[in-house]
């Protein structure tokens, strides 16, 4: 990434990743999908209402995978290889104690935690179920997360697409099995999804092993104190900050859950989509985090600058693209999920279509929110984008307890695209005040050296 367009090399690492994703969210669909269509209802609004639980406990996984990520790409960037390796060693250890860990305290907090969100009783216990054999593989999920983020911080985001195809295939077809033709409910499909994650693990396992600058000792897997505090120091902000938004769409949720389980279920139609109108934002900003990172490591400052200016365009004109997309067709995305009697259809999918509507008209504004966050991280900076996930999480609860109450359920609606606004203002000005600096100190620096 330190050579060559820098258009090009975001765009061309992106889009690999941008199909993984695509992946990983059609499973996410089918599965839905077969639990709407085959379950009905109130199968439907028993994975809403594990939903923000569940994305706490990913969030929290990916967020230390995507921070210990950052310090790889830039020793590999530095051409720094015994650094990369001891950094690798210390993520395994790290990734496999912060598992365990999650693993006990998911386990013992999920029922307090339904209860407290309002939870319908008819639904609460299909999301028991989801979430105690979800949380049980999180040693799984780990395991993927962080060997994908190795491969990505060296540059390949290729493996991890093919590990996400493999993985969607195996999810989809499980899927239809379990829950179609065993008959074993949600369970099955979590269950699906838990071994279609252990195959795309295994498959980065295996790639991670042949990658000719990766060469592990026994002693890189002991915790070297400054190492651990460099990589804890990266990953703890963007797990926080994904804990954060996680919380505060748990507010939320408990909120839509006063609705009724109708409304949960055309919350959770939506809300299901949200992650296919993400998948390019996720995609661009993985590349722009090792692009910059890579680049800063290399000491390349006005490419990182140039990066950026390309990586902001194609990401507008992305957003335009599937925001158009989206109003023409969401209509149909939505009956995917709902099944049931025909006012039961009509109401939920009225609630669905009046939500995806608002939230692709915004999808811009999420779209800078990744880029510039993702910049940051990649400038080794992890504490504004932590601040970002306070700022979504004071915006996104403070809309969804008050307007309520000034317009009634409307204003449910409009708390996603209020917490997206106030993060990118602070993202985008951080990122430039923070760039500004980095020229002042690296010119400062220069002028030394010439004299």
């Amino acid at each position: 990434m330190t050579k060559g367009s820098p258009a090009k090399l975001i765009f061309t690492f992106a889009i690999p990743l941008m199909l993984g994703n695509v992946f990983q969210q059609f499973y996410t669909v089918v599965d839905t999908a077969i639990v709407g269509q085959a379950l009905g209802v109130n199968a439907l609004a028993a994975l809403g209402a594990a939903d923000w639980l569940n994305w706490l406990v990913l969030g929290l996984i990916q967020g230390f995978a995507q921070g210990f990520s950052i310090y790889m790409a830039q020793r590999f960037g530095a051409e720094d290889h015994e650094g990369l390796n001891r950094s690798i060693g210390a993520t395994i250890s790290l990734s496999a104690v912060i598992s365990i860990l999650t693993v006990i305290l998911s386990q013992v907090a999920m029922a307090p935690v339904l209860r407290a969100m309002n939870t319908p009783e008819e639904i609460i216990g299909g999301a028991f179920t989801y979430l105690r054999i979800m949380f049980a593989g999180i040693p799984i999920i780990m395991a993927y997360n962080v060997l994908a983020s190795i491969l990505r911080a060296l540059g390949d985001s290729k493996t991890p697409l093919y590990a996400m195809v493999i993985a969607s295939i195996l999810n989809i077809g499980l899927d239809l099995l379990f829950v179609m033709v065993f008959h074993w409910g949600i369970a099955g499909a979590v269950v699906a999804t838990v071994i279609a994650q252990l195959f795309a693990a295994l498959y980065c396992l295996r790639a991670v092993l042949h990658v000719k600058v990766i060469h592990l000792k026994k002693e890189y897997f002991r915790l070297n104190p400054e190492i651990a505090k460099r990589l804890l120091g990266l990953g703890t902000p963007v797990a926080a900050q994904n804990v954060i938004i996680a919380v505060g769409g748990m507010v939320v949720q408990s909120v839509v859950n006063r609705y009724g389980t109708l409304f949960v279920a055309g919350f959770t139609a939506t809300n299901k989509l949200y992650g296919i109108l993400e998948i390019a934002a996720v995609s661009f900003g993985y590349a722009v985090t090792t692009y910059v990172g890579q680049n800063l490591g290399a000491g390349l400052l006005d490419r990182v600058k140039k990066g950026m200016h390309s990586a902001t365009w194609i990401a507008l004109l992305t957003s335009v693209v599937i925001t158009v997309f989206v109003l023409i067709f969401g209509k149909y995305g939505i009956a995917l999920f709902i099944s049931g009697t025909a006012e039961e259809v009509s109401i939920s999918s009225q609630v669905a279509l009046h939500y995806l509507n608002i939230m692709s008209i915004c999808l811009s504004i999420l779209y800078m929110l990744h880029i510039y966050r993702s910049a940051l991280m990649g400038l080794g900076d992890t504490i504004m984008p932590m601040a970002s996930g306070i700022m979504e999480f004071l915006m996104r609860i403070g809309v969804a307890l008050f307007l309520p109450l000034i317009i009634g359920q409307e204003g449910i609606f409009y708390a996603e695209v209020t917490a997206w606004t106030g993060a990118a203002i602070l993202l985008v000005t951080t990122y430039f005040v923070r760039m500004h600096k980095l020229t002042r100190e690296l010119d400062t620096s220069q002028s030394k050296a010439g004299e």
